[in-house]
């Protein structure tokens, strides 16, 4: 938001230049994020003086030059070469002396020099209207008034207007400080608390008077509930053109391009006020008649930019007795507004619904200075007074008559509401108890009515147009910005209280597990929880549940909750993969939201990613690609890390995958590990293998919460190793044979480690080889090899008769 210093002026006596008044806005809460100057002609004709053309005689080589002795006011004349068929001797001209830098039509700076034009010195340049940027003429140099006085400052002759531009970053809750009046009434709450008594001076509408009654535009609101208060009235005999010069640099210094005189007011009055107003041709209203109410959806509109919108039927509009002209609160009609054939309007004055703004302008991608106004929540009590004010301002810039009365709707007054503040409460958020009588100061100056203290607390009632301020908690954000957040004192002692923080919090597991993987070499992302809802079709287990779709949608791209955390995944690898970055190990903490019949759920997992190279190569070693066995791996660690062991593995149902193991714990899937569907990668646009882990990261927390953990020393007695190589079915997998070895021998076998895989001749169709080796260790003494045999000799029998393994 723009504010411009000089407009603030009108408002309130500033003690302090702009800069220091820009530090006081900052502390209050409105924080000025930059301060730029402005000129309403461009480098202020800085420079530029008024001077007296003594002498004027044609150039000695070139015929359409003249060579003039000109008094500037600073001793001896100037000579000065000049090109205009106009100048003469006795003219008061303006004159750009030698340093002065001009702009050309682009607003290129171009600078004045000392030179010679075909043999003649020329100290200066005499200035046509379109060199200074003053006007589009350049028939000839521009003639001043001759009285002026040679030496004279130009901008001080044309009231050259500079000012400093505030750019605040203002919080979407301030909707009381979108003008240049609600601007000035936090300065005067500020000054007041430093000390310095200000008085707010406001515009006044005393002039304001019907001079008849002649072209009456009836109302009606149907639905007083979207318009709480709609004004109107009208004017006649109007000339609308240009406004005039005051007008028009008020709106270019905060950034806005004027159009015409009734107009300009219109946006001058939102701005100056922050109450938006909306022009109509009375003309072209049918039946003299304003119908504020909303229409059947599918309505065909067209708006003033040219797009013909289709309406929403909760959208309101501002009609006539035929049709709709005007979106209220956000954008007008293409045949309604105001042209330079315009000789009497309709001028409206209104408070909207802020929610069904919202939600018509984002509706139609529509977001103007009245909406962004309208859907935070104006001022409900400002409306006819501001309606008043501008008629007053059109009048004396288009001319022309008010030639109605003042119709206001407003069937139930908004009212001030009521807040009650405990001091001890607002003690104990400060962090520092401020006096009583400096709160209630505080408050009287925002315009808070004090209407009872109590040793406990004091009561209040807040103006309507402070709607960000309902809770006590609101209140006190008032006090202290004004009281000052620098203010609040601090001791040198730091009080903090440490929560007990138990093994199997959400937080204290995922900082383990993310420490862990970042030593593999895994990076973190954060993904967008929205996403597209085409991806729900790539996969039929998402497909046959429902979107969480969203009400108002940035885009169709990130319309729906995701359901799955493979695709946004996919999106950041081939984001990466289009920046040459390939090789990517990528896990991510994340949300999935479902929409079952039985109704919504959201569902916490770790999501890991693995495509590319496992390991660079260097000249002592090759390239090392990442493969299933890898990331198997890389979820093995991560459930041995998380002390999660006794897990059986299974084929995945999942169809996300083309080869997938589920771990399973407890008859709970805690992980679904695999390799990601070609043609699911191939729909996000990746062309290269990845290996994918899914986390069912709720259940994981409750298979740790059930498990005891025992610290126990690290064994005296020395372990043995046997190996068995074992002939085998293919269908057999080595994960079941090790959960057979450990049912055999629960006591003494340690470990089962499979360390060669053969497939190939010399042995049966059907066949494969195992090479398992067996960890044995008894932790109280060392064990014999008549124990060591009797307990491979179990094994054996148990892998011959459960698997039909044979000893090769």
């Amino acid at each position: 938001m723009t504010i411009s210093y000089n407009w603030l002026k009108q408002f309130i006596n500033l003690p302090w230049d702009a800069e220091k008044t820009g530090e006081l806005l900052t502390d209050l809460g409105l924080e000025v994020e930059g301060i730029e100057d402005f000129s309403s002609v461009k480098g202020g004709l800085e420079g530029v003086v008024v001077g007296h053309v003594l002498e004027c005689a044609q150039h000695t080589n070139a015929d359409r030059l003249k060579v003039a002795k000109v008094d500037v006011g600073s001793g001896a004349p100037l000579q000065i070469v000049c090109g205009a068929p106009n100048v003469a001797v006795g003219q008061k001209v303006p004159v750009a002396t030698v340093g002065t830098t001009l702009y050309d039509a682009e607003e290129k700076p171009w600078q004045i020099n000392k030179g010679k034009i075909r043999g003649e010195v020329s100290e200066g340049m005499i200035c046509a209207e379109d060199e200074l940027g003053i006007g589009k003429s350049h028939d000839g140099i521009m003639v001043l008034d001759a009285g002026l006085k040679p030496g004279t400052p130009l901008a001080k002759v044309l009231e050259v207007e500079n000012d400093k531009i505030f750019e605040i970053g203002l919080t979407p809750n301030r909707a009381d400080a979108m003008s240049h009046w609600g601007v000035a009434r936090d300065l005067k709450a500020g000054l007041l608390h430093q000390g310095i008594s200000t008085k707010l001076n406001t515009p006044s509408t005393s002039s304001f008077r019907i001079d008849n009654r002649t072209l009456k535009i009836d109302i009606k609101v149907s639905d007083s509930a979207l318009a709480p208060r709609y004004c109107g009235i009208t004017l006649s005999n109007l000339k609308v053109g240009p406004s005039p010069a005051w007008l028009q640099n008020r709106l270019k210094s905060i950034g806005l391009s004027p159009i015409n005189n009734v107009v300009d007011v219109s946006n001058y009055v939102l701005h100056e006020l922050g109450q938006p107003l909306h022009a109509f041709d009375a003309a072209k209203i049918s039946g003299n008649t304003v119908n504020v109410k909303t229409l059947p959806a599918g309505t065909k509109f067209t708006t003033l930019d040219g797009i013909e919108r289709e309406l929403h039927e909760e959208d309101l509009m501002i009609c006539d007795a035929e049709k709709p002209m005007c979106i209220a609160g956000v954008f007008g009609g293409i045949n309604s507004g105001v042209t330079e054939n315009t000789t009497s309007i309709f001028l409206e004055s209104a408070y909207f619904n802020p929610v069904s703004i919202r939600k018509t302008a984002k509706r139609h991608s529509l977001s103007t200075d009245a909406s962004f106004r309208f859907e935070r929540g104006i001022d409900p009590n400002i409306t006819d007074y501001a309606l008043r004010h501008a008629a007053i301002l059109i009048i004396q810039v288009a001319g022309g008559q008010i030639t109605s009365d003042l119709i206001d709707v407003y069937p139930k007054k908004i009212e001030d509401h009521q807040v009650f503040l405990n001091f001890e409460k607002a003690n104990k958020l400060i962090g520092e108890e401020i006096s009583k009588e400096t709160i209630k100061d505080i408050l009287t100056s925002l315009e808070m009515k004090v209407s009872n203290v109590t040793e406990t607390g004091i009561g209040m009632t807040i103006p309507a147009y402070r709607n960000d301020v309902t809770r006590d908690v609101d209140v006190i954000e008032e006090i202290l910005r004004v009281y000052g957040y620098n203010n609040v004192r601090f001791t040198q002692k730091l009080n903090a209280s440490i929560s007990a923080m138990l093994p199997g919090e959400d937080y204290s597991v995922q900082n383990k597990i993310a420490s862990q993987l970042t030593a593999l070499g895994f990076h973190e992302m954060l993904n967008n929880s929205l996403t597209s809802p085409k991806y729900a079709a790539l996969s039929e287990a998402i497909k046959k549940n429902y979107n969480v779709t969203m009400l108002n949608p940035l885009s169709q791209e990130l319309s729906v909750m995701r359901q799955s955390m493979l695709f946004s995944g996919l999106e950041a690898i081939e984001y990466n993969s289009n920046r040459k970055n390939s090789d990517l190990k990528l896990f991510e903490f994340g949300k999935t939201y479902h929409n079952f019949l039985g109704g919504r759920s959201e569902t916490k997992h770790l999501s890991l990613f693995i495509t590319g190279l496992k390991a660079e190569g260097n000249w002592a070693l090759p390239d090392t690609k990442s493969n299933f066995f890898f990331g198997k791996g890389t979820v093995a660690v991560i459930l041995e890390r998380l002390g999660l062991d006794g897990y059986s593995e299974e084929a995945t149902e999942s169809d996300i995958f083309s080869e997938g193991i589920a771990f399973k714990r407890n008859k709970a899937i805690i992980v679904e590990f695999g390799i990601v569907q070609k043609k699911i990668a191939k729909e996000l646009e990746v062309d290269a293998e990845v290996f994918y882990a899914d986390f069912n990261w709720d259940a994981v927390l409750k298979q740790i919460s059930t498990k005891n953990f025992k610290l126990r020393p690290i064994a005296k007695f020395q372990a043995a190793q046997r190996d068995f190589a074992l002939l085998l079915d293919n269908s057999v997998r080595f994960g079941e044979l090790q959960a057979a070895a450990f049912s055999t021998e629960k006591k003494f076998l340690k470990a089962v480690t499979l360390f060669d895989v053969y497939k190939g001749k010399n042995l049966p169709e059907g066949k494969k080889s195992y090479a398992l080796s067996f960890t044995i260790q008894d932790e109280e003494k060392t064990l014999t090899d008549k124990q060591i045999d009797k307990i491979m000799g179990k094994l054996q029998q148990k892998f011959e008769t459960e698997f039909g393994a044979t000893l090769r």
